[in-house]
């Protein structure tokens, strides 16, 4: 047995990411120890080989490491500051979803207590948890990361993001936003295409075709946001607008909702008032930088 499989781990928190988390070290081989406010949550991983804790304080006690995946960040700062939890010497793993500012507050308090402190995110469905599709983000000290790296890859394909706590907490957040705009969009070609009688199913494919050819952009894209400089290579921005309004119209006439189209171009007007329409698309960060109207 090897040095991974023989570190004892804790998972507190047994909802349906939970057991996954569990289930997956238990697999790997590590000695797992779970907890749960609701006691018959550990049942089905008793079975198959993992010790309850009595009490949340056992339950941290039991393992150099213990991973958290409760309900919201509320809960964590409960656990964190209750005085029959003793953290100290201990590595916290804390994979709950919550933002950034919660995150760093979370490792202040962690490690006012003596405990080292990741904070992660988990991009994956509970099915998925085990396998190198479930991709586990991880920020806080490196040192702390790479102590526990073989262990956290029972769980799936672990990375790293810098030293930041709130790191992946944003990273998760820029994934979803990533997500619902490349669904959004598509939703918005499929609604066209309906007045012409064309189901979504054969829309589909061509759709796949041109967010993988965009997605090919995103490297030099970046690197143009990087540099602060936007030489309009492939198409300025007065260009694209032309582009966004042919788009409204389009909507309009064929009586499909246009306000996501709309407010992209709202934006691009902006930049363009700005002194930017002989700029690349990517100029808009600096509208996208900025606080909107709430």
């Amino acid at each position: 047995m090897d040095d991974r499989t023989r570190t004892p781990v804790t998972v507190i928190g047994l909802g349906l990411m939970g057991q996954a988390l569990a289930g997956a070290f238990l697999k790997a081989g590590h000695p797992t120890t779970v907890w749960n406010r609701t006691a018959a949550k550990t049942d089905r991983l008793v079975a198959a080989g993992a010790r309850a804790a009595a009490t949340v304080g056992d339950a941290v006690a039991a393992g150099s490491l213990t991973v958290i995946c409760v309900t919201d960040y509320r809960a964590v700062f409960e656990l964190l500051g209750s005085k029959d939890v003793s953290p100290a010497g201990t590595t916290l793993v804390n994979l709950t979803s919550g933002d950034s500012g919660q995150a760093r507050e979370a490792a202040r308090v962690a490690e006012a207590r003596g405990a080292r402190y990741l904070d992660g995110a988990v991009m994956a469905i509970p099915s998925t948890i085990g396998t190198a599709e479930a991709v586990i983000l991880q920020s806080g000290a490196r040192s702390d990361f790479d102590a526990h790296a073989s262990a956290l890859g029972a769980l799936g394909t672990v990375t790293y993001l810098g030293a930041d706590h709130g790191l992946a907490s944003l990273y998760d957040v820029a994934g979803l936003a990533m997500m619902w705009s490349v669904l959004n969009a598509w939703l918005q070609g499929t609604a066209l295409l309906r007045t012409a009688g064309v189901e979504a199913t054969a829309y589909a494919p061509f759709a796949q075709q041109i967010a993988a050819g965009v997605a090919t952009w995103l490297p030099g894209y970046a690197e143009q946001i990087d540099r602060g400089s936007f030489p309009a290579e492939v198409s300025a921005l007065e260009t694209d607008v032309r582009a966004m309004a042919h788009l409204i119209e389009e909507s309009e006439a064929a009586g499909v909702n246009a306000e996501l189209p709309r407010l992209i171009k709202a934006m691009a007007d902006r930049a363009i008032a700005a002194g930017h329409g002989r700029e690349q698309y990517p100029v808009l960060i600096e509208e996208f930088g900025k606080p909107g109207a709430r």
